[in-house]
């Protein structure tokens, strides 16, 4: 069994990070502010939990999954090229990929008996269930502040608004 240390536990949790902030990326329908944010939260965190893996191996070898590993640095990579030049359907297609990647492997990590995060499932479903509701309601409390920020007035939120005012018009 692979020890719970603070590599492995930061990988997970910035992977469920990435796979609650997801969903908000991809179904909202506004491209603002706030996808933007979230976006680059989503963006580090990716990049966190690809890297990291690299350090996260089974009998000292690389699997498959360091592969995707690998790949989805490059495909987050070109998503945000993408983004930062215009080219959103270059982008969404790069950042969807992505998700559908992390999906997969974390479906892997949780269905194969013999890795952590099963046994940790097993063992301890409490802890589990703790650690998941922490992260989505870490998710649900950023895009809040955010959503919030925009209405307060703070610096630039107003002239956001008065010049798509004056793009709808």
């Amino acid at each position: 069994m692979e020890h719970w240390n603070i590599l492995l536990v930061s990988h997970v949790i910035a992977a469920l990070f990435v796979l609650a902030i997801g969903p908000f990326q991809i179904l909202r329908r506004r491209r603002d502010r706030i996808h933007r944010t979230m976006g680059y939260l989503w963006v580090a965190a990716m990049y966190y939990v690809c890297i990291s893996s690299f350090w996260i191996v089974t009998a000292g070898h690389f699997t498959w999954l360091h592969g995707l590993s690998a790949f989805t640095i490059v495909t987050v990579t070109l998503g945000l090229v993408s983004a930062i030049r215009g080219n959103i359907r270059s982008h969404l297609g790069n950042m969807i990929g992505s998700y559908i990647g992390i999906a997969v492997a974390f479906a892997f990590a949780v269905a194969v008996p013999g890795r952590a995060i099963p046994q940790l499932l097993a063992g301890d479903p409490a802890t589990a269930a703790y650690v998941a509701g922490l992260v989505a309601l870490s998710v649900v409390v950023v895009f809040v502040s955010l959503k919030r920020g925009g209405r307060t007035g703070a610096s630039g939120g107003s002239k956001e608004r008065t010049l798509s005012h004056f793009l709808r018009v």
